[in-house]
């Protein structure tokens, strides 16, 4: 009865859920400096929405989908329900690579393809990744790795700093805008390499969903069930990776979504079972990165907010209260 209650709960979610999603994806593409009817939009100004709209929003469901998986991989893995991608400085690694990458391509002038980014990004990504599961061995509490991962972060961004100096004006700018996060650069490229790449991260997720629910419970009874967990932890290691890396080669650092999606979607569900939770999580990250777009690009208008700007004024007070509960509890 539990299940079937689980799966009635389930099934309502992602239909509440799809159903915001395709209205706001709607609005977001009537929303901006042009307006007029939706007939209008598409007939006389169809580069607005084509070229401009279509692929932002496309892109920010799509990074916003895979930044929550990342989060949720890495909470399950580190056993930390405020381990995410960006509260981890795992995006400011992303980030510090890019940095020298781009740096390397006007220094030495050499074209840089989106490949190139996500594995600079993978790269930086995973060495902070790394970095982290060595110290996870060495200290014990949630508060002390947060700390570990905010330093690392800082140690990061100070790098990028100490490159930005030697960038010339223009290109100061451009790397200023992509470490603070935005989609305005999205094109369909972008959106369809992004796309594939998630979509492939995100089926093997929902493959592991069992293997993850077993070790979810310990890694004991996991091992009992059959489960290979030096394996599963190491795939968990290398597809968050990849996910994170993913999001900061095509939109930088976003803040919170990695930390607050995954909390909510299982306080929508009311359980923890993996099957159910990362495709809300999912569905639930499109929403909330597009909403949080939608709001960076219209509320001062023509003025765009950073998108971590909008994410970090919704999602840190979420992930205080997360924080709250959990020391309640």
């Amino acid at each position: 009865m539990t299940q079937k209650n689980d799966l009635r709960r389930f099934v309502r979610v992602m239909v509440c859920l799809a159903v915001l999603l395709v209205v706001f994806f709607f609005v977001t593409l009537l929303t901006g400096s042009v307006k007029g009817p939706f007939a209008e939009i598409f007939d006389r100004e169809n580069a607005i929405v084509a070229d401009i709209r279509l692929p932002r929003a496309l892109l920010s469901m799509i990074i916003g989908g895979a930044l929550s998986v990342s989060g949720f991989l890495l909470q399950t893995y580190f056993k930390n329900p405020i381990a995410g991608p960006f509260v981890l400085g795992i995006s400011s690694g992303a980030k510090m690579v890019v940095a020298i990458l781009l740096f390397m391509s006007v220094y030495f002038s050499f074209q840089i393809t989106s490949f190139g980014m996500i594995a600079a990004a993978f790269i930086g990504s995973m060495l902070v990744i790394f970095f982290l599961v060595i110290i996870a061995r060495h200290i014990d509490g949630m508060g002390a790795l947060l700390i570990a991962g905010i330093m690392t972060g800082y140690i990061c961004n100070a790098v990028c700093d100490v490159i930005v100096t030697f960038f010339s004006d223009n290109d100061v700018v451009n790397l200023h805008n992509w470490t603070k996060g935005s989609f305005s650069g999205a094109d369909i490229s972008s959106v369809r390499v992004s796309f594939i790449i998630v979509m492939v991260c995100f089926v093997l997720v929902l493959c592991l969903s069992k293997p993850i629910e077993a070790i979810m419970l310990s890694e004991s009874y996991a091992f009992t069930m059959g489960v290979n967990v030096k394996r599963l932890r190491f795939l968990i290691i290398i597809v968050s990776g990849v996910l994170s890396a993913t999001a900061a080669a095509f939109a930088g650092p976003i803040s919170f979504v990695g930390v607050a999606v995954p909390f909510l979607s299982t306080k929508l569900l009311k359980n923890t079972k993996p099957l159910f939770v990362i495709p809300v999580c999912f569905i639930l990250g499109a929403f909330v990165c597009l909403v949080c777009d939608l709001i960076a690009r219209t509320v001062f208008a023509p003025t765009e907010l950073n998108i971590s700007t909008v994410t970090a004024i919704i999602g840190a007070p979420v992930v205080i209260f997360m924080m709250i509960t959990n020391r309640k509890r």
